[in-house]
């Protein structure tokens, strides 16, 4: 299992708490260090405010050396796909290869009128994703010299340059996720190098990768390589379970009412609730840690998850 940290910043962090916990992770030897797209939480909100994904991204990419970097996910709403495919290509060649593009539909109203970004019915959220993954990898498919048009309903691009080119050879690894039964897992089949499962029980997940897997059946993948999948579960562990409860309740949670999307409890514990998605097909997992300034929980998850799942 690859283990990778997700962060929520809008939450309450600023870039330093997130460098912090990006080099520790890195020193952790966790595969990557992936944080969330808001520009505000479903809750209340306070300072510091919200920083920037690709803004934070870009600087972490200089500031280290080994951990792969990304979004889970970046919100279709947020950036015209030409400006994103850009800033990802960017921050890819400033990383040396390590990053990798969440990207999803958008779903916080709160957030987009709060910052003047529209925010249209879900049906042309999904319309607007597709065209937006289409372009995306489309620019960064094409060769050196040649240029790229696309004329779709959303979105029309006349004889871009496609510049600039991502380091890594076939563009950064593209990931979709969702709970969608129909939309979400045909998205996936046909663009998807990775599909992610949100904060859902064992079942839901399980059904949901079941409905991926009949739509690349359906789709033909035509030679790709097989889509990873993986699954996103809030962290909560403790060496005992006095730890874990206090943990927990610093965060607002209540480990007796665990909800679809929490795992809480011992290294060994944890072990074996993430062992049942691996069962049903995840080989990467994001432990989303709600305090980025607690760095003995990611010590922790080093010490003593990370080698229970190896």
């Amino acid at each position: 299992m690859r283990l990778c940290v997700f962060t929520e910043p809008q939450l309450g962090a600023t870039y330093e708490d997130q460098l912090a916990i990006a080099r520790r992770a890195e020193e952790l030897g966790f595969e990557a260090f992936f944080r969330s797209d808001h520009f505000m939480s479903p809750g209340n909100d306070g300072p510091p405010g919200p920083t920037d994904s690709w803004v934070t991204l870009g600087a972490l990419a200089r500031e280290t050396s080994t951990i792969r970097l990304g979004t889970l996910v970046s919100s279709a709403t947020f950036r015209l796909p030409g400006p994103l495919a850009i800033a990802v290509a960017q921050v890819d060649a400033m990383s040396g290869g390590r990053v990798e593009l969440g990207l999803g539909t958008g779903w916080l109203e709160r957030e987009h009128s709060a910052y003047g970004i529209p925010f249209p019915p879900i049906g042309e959220r999904f319309d607007r994703l597709t065209e937006q993954l289409e372009i995306i990898k489309g620019l960064w498919a094409t060769p050196d010299g040649a240029t790229y048009s696309f004329e779709g309903r959303h979105y029309d691009l006349v004889e871009s340059p496609a510049l600039p080119k991502p380091v890594q050879p076939a563009g950064p690894p593209v990931i979709i996720g969702g709970k969608g039964a129909k939309r979400t897992p045909a998205l996936a089949a046909r663009y998807a190098d990775e599909f992610n499962v949100p904060f859902s029980s064992l079942p839901d997940t399980d059904a949901q990768y079941r409905r991926v897997v009949a739509a690349i059946e359906q789709e033909g993948r035509d030679g790709r390589a097989p889509i990873v999948f993986s699954f996103a579960q809030t962290i909560v562990c403790g060496r005992d379970e006095a730890e874990v409860r206090r943990r927990a309740e610093a965060l607002g949670l209540d480990p007796k009412k665990p909800q679809d999307g929490q795992l809480y409890g011992t290294p060994e514990r944890l072990a074996e609730q993430i062992h049942g998605f691996v069962q049903a097909g995840a080989s990467r997992a994001f432990l989303q840690l709600l305090d980025l300034r607690d760095l003995d929980h990611l010590e922790l998850l080093a010490a003593e998850l990370a080698p229970r799942l190896a």
